[in-house]
């Protein structure tokens, strides 16, 4: 089995931009979900995506990772336009993303599960299962190890035959973690990880997204528990209403009279 940090390689800690989404707006008819919209990850970066429910957060990680086109801006990846690349060039250029609920294939073994997050196999061409057998072979055996070494950094390695409907709503985010990580993503949105999950697992889903960022991964959370984004974040991004509200340190935003303001105004609603 190969070491962890070998099956999370991917990036380095290094200086400059690695996404930037300006000037974003996505309009559903009379709806603008996303409202001129701006946020920039850095290299090596944990940045927290907070903000009330309907403030456009979910739909910005989806315009980043291309499942939704904007309606206008520029989402840049590397310094190169993604704005209308489709999903899969997107997990090319080392962008992933998690579910806030996340749907494993149910009857699928868990290493089954996170087979399905390989990329580029030879196997996917059904002539080369005919013509390069051997090299399919030990491509699959190579993706098995890599998936179990996964397995084994969400401490999940005990589960593998077990089909992923006895996982607990924690688990089947940590599953989600591994699958998302055969793609070897240089970059990672990770939507509400800490959402409905116990404190056992949240801390243990806390540790592993430290030690993530710690290899390198650049990190964009989008998360309601100010405390795991205060323990993890550097900075955090406020948006409201589809737009930039504020940004800044945790100790900044939480103190931040127009970011308490825009929370009660949820509580009150």
């Amino acid at each position: 089995m190969q070491p962890v940090a070998e099956a999370l390689s991917g990036s380095t800690h290094a200086s400059g931009p690695l996404v930037e989404a300006r000037d974003l707006v996505k309009q559903f008819g009379g709806l603008r979900a996303v409202d001129h919209m701006s946020i920039t990850l850095r290299r090596g970066e944990m940045v927290g995506l907070i903000g009330p429910n309907g403030a456009g957060k979910t739909t910005l990680f989806n315009l980043i990772a291309g499942s939704l086109k904007p309606t206008s801006g520029s989402i840049r990846i590397g310094g190169a336009e993604v704005a209308q690349e489709r999903p899969e060039r997107r997990i090319e250029r080392g962008i992933g993303r998690t579910f806030q609920i996340p749907r494993p294939f149910a009857e699928m073994t868990v290493l089954e599960n996170v087979l399905t997050g390989s990329q580029r196999q030879s196997g996917e061409r059904i002539w080369m299962n005919f013509l390069q057998p051997s090299r399919v072979a030990a491509e699959e055996r190579q993706a098995v190890d890599k998936a179990r070494t996964l397995l084994d950094f969400v401490k999940l390695s005990g589960l593998e035959a077990e089909p992923a409907r006895v996982l607990s709503g924690g688990q089947r985010k940590l599953l989600e973690l591994a699958r998302v990580l055969m793609a070897d993503p240089e970059t990672i949105l990770l939507d509400e990880p800490a959402a409905g999950v116990n404190p056992t697992l949240l801390e243990l889903i806390s540790d592993r997204v430290l030690e993530l960022n710690r290899q390198g991964k650049s990190i964009l959370l989008i998360e309601h528990n100010m405390d795991m984004v205060a323990r993890l974040c550097g900075r955090v991004v406020v948006m409201a209403a589809g737009k930039l509200l504020t940004e800044g340190t945790p100790d900044e935003v939480s103190r931040n009279r127009t970011v308490i303001e825009a929370y009660l105004g949820e509580v009150a609603a």
